[in-house]
């Protein structure tokens, strides 16, 4: 016979990890002393009164920072300061610090909920729960490869978490020059004013619809003139009858050997309208002066072919590999079955390469989107465009940025047209990725 008392008993019993658990939530380390693990409860206890006591006012304060950017404006009389008044970033770049110190708490808070639940659990089931001895050997034990994470985890907060939310928020303020730039002024919250200002006003959204049109020129044509010379090279030095093939491949390697900077500026006074070289041989067959760098269309032109200068060897080395290791029976049997050059480059050589290239393709054309250095070194975004604001006709989106945040110091718009790109360059790669036949399981000849 069923006691009367027995679901009585039971159902105090299935209370107990719930009180635990809640009384882990009124107050860190309760829950723990209430399983009987002191150890362990006190060192909770002492923690969170720690962070009560010495933290809780620099926390609050922190997030105050963060919300309002500052109140107190600086005043100066004379031109002299006479109060300093808030930093609207330091205020934003500490909130965002205190903010992700107080996201890291959370997660230690809602742990030693979990654990005391846990715990709990246990022991209703007729497990013991582990004294401070055990407790630090199974740490120790279960722990140890979060242990290790625990410094990385750490740093990749404050060094990458950080940066790029303090770039990111900074589209959704007003922080630009010359009205808002701390510490004279002060830096408020606008929402989405700032991205819709880059669509809607004339004299931005020309300028970004303009640079990312030839953005997005510049990429495809960077990179698909890289590509296919590396592969027309390649394919010549892969013909039987080319001798000394590793001398040649050594010959084409070299613009790929030499720095990039130095290569750059060497073709921009080889391009130099005046007294480059280049000009000057035009000049000895009677055709006349062509302004390389002062003519938009000429400036793109050169651009593009030094890009290809400076990039084919590296397909070229990759498409050697590739070239090198397609089974020659399928040459022979194409051949046999009557198929031409062309046919057997078009069925056989171009689809193998493919495949075996496309992922670096598509990372080869995210990054021509974010050439900084051929731009800047080359053109330096020039010539000078009328119709774009703080632009030039060869800017693309990176190298705007650039000249908006150290030379405009347009630093809320230059966040905004980075999320932009992030975003361009993101959906891009992922599509191209996910439609690769590289990255699907599947046989490459179906």
């Amino acid at each position: 016979m069923i006691s009367p008392n027995f679901p009585a008993v039971n159902k105090q019993t299935s209370r107990k990890p719930l009180i635990s658990s809640l009384l882990s939530l009124l107050f860190m380390g309760l829950g723990q002393l209430y399983n009987r693990q002191f150890a362990k409860g006190l060192l909770m206890v002492i923690f969170e009164a720690y962070i009560l006591i010495f933290w809780s006012g620099p926390i609050a304060k922190g997030i105050w920072g963060l919300i309002t950017l500052g109140e107190q404006v600086q005043v100066r009389s004379r031109g002299r300061i006479v109060e300093q008044g808030d930093h609207s970033i330091f205020l934003l770049v500490e909130g965002i610090i205190f903010l992700l110190a107080l996201i890291l708490l959370i997660c230690f808070y809602i742990f030693s909920i979990g654990d005391a639940y846990k715990v709990r659990k246990g022991i209703e089931a007729g497990i013991p729960a582990n004294d401070a001895k055990q407790s630090i050997k199974f740490a120790w034990e279960r722990g140890y490869v979060y242990f290790l994470l625990a410094p990385a985890i750490i740093f990749t907060m404050f060094l990458t978490v950080l940066p790029l939310l303090f770039g990111i928020l900074i589209a959704f303020t007003n922080y630009s020059g010359p009205n808002h730039l701390p510490p004279k002024h002060l830096v408020d919250w606008v929402g989405f004013k700032t991205f819709t200002n880059l669509f809607s006003l004339t004299n931005w959204s020309n300028t970004f619809f303009g640079v990312i049109k030839w953005t997005i020129l510049w990429a495809v044509l960077a990179t698909a003139t890289t590509y296919f010379t590396g592969l027309f090279y390649s394919l010549i030095i892969n013909v039987k009858a080319i001798k000394f093939k590793k001398m040649w491949r050594t010959i084409y390697i070299l613009p790929w050997a030499i720095p990039a900077f130095i290569s750059i500026l060497i073709f921009r006074n080889f391009f130099n309208a005046e007294f480059g070289p280049l000009n000057e041989y035009l000049g000895l067959i009677g055709i006349d002066k062509i302004p390389w760098l002062g003519d938009p269309f000429w400036a793109k032109t050169a651009l593009v072919f030094v890009n290809t200068w400076l990039g084919f060897p590296f397909w070229l080395a990759l498409m050697s590999g590739v070239l090198t290791n397609i089974d020659r029976d399928l040459y022979e049997a194409a051949e046999i079955d009557g198929a031409s050059s062309w046919q057997r480059f078009q069925s056989i050589t171009l689809p193998l390469v493919l495949f075996a290239t496309a992922p670096l393709l598509i990372m080869s054309f995210a990054n021509n989107l974010n050439n900084f250095n051929i731009i800047y070194l080359f053109t330096e975004g020039g010539p000078v465009n009328m119709d774009y604001s703080f632009a030039g006709s060869t800017d693309i989106l990176i190298s705007w940025i650039f000249k908006l945040t150290l030379q405009q110091n347009q630093f809320n718009t230059a966040s905004a047209v980075s999320i932009l790109v992030f975003i361009i360059i993101a959906v891009f790669s992922i599509w191209n990725f996910r439609q690769t036949r590289a990255f699907k399981e599947e046989d490459m000849i179906q």
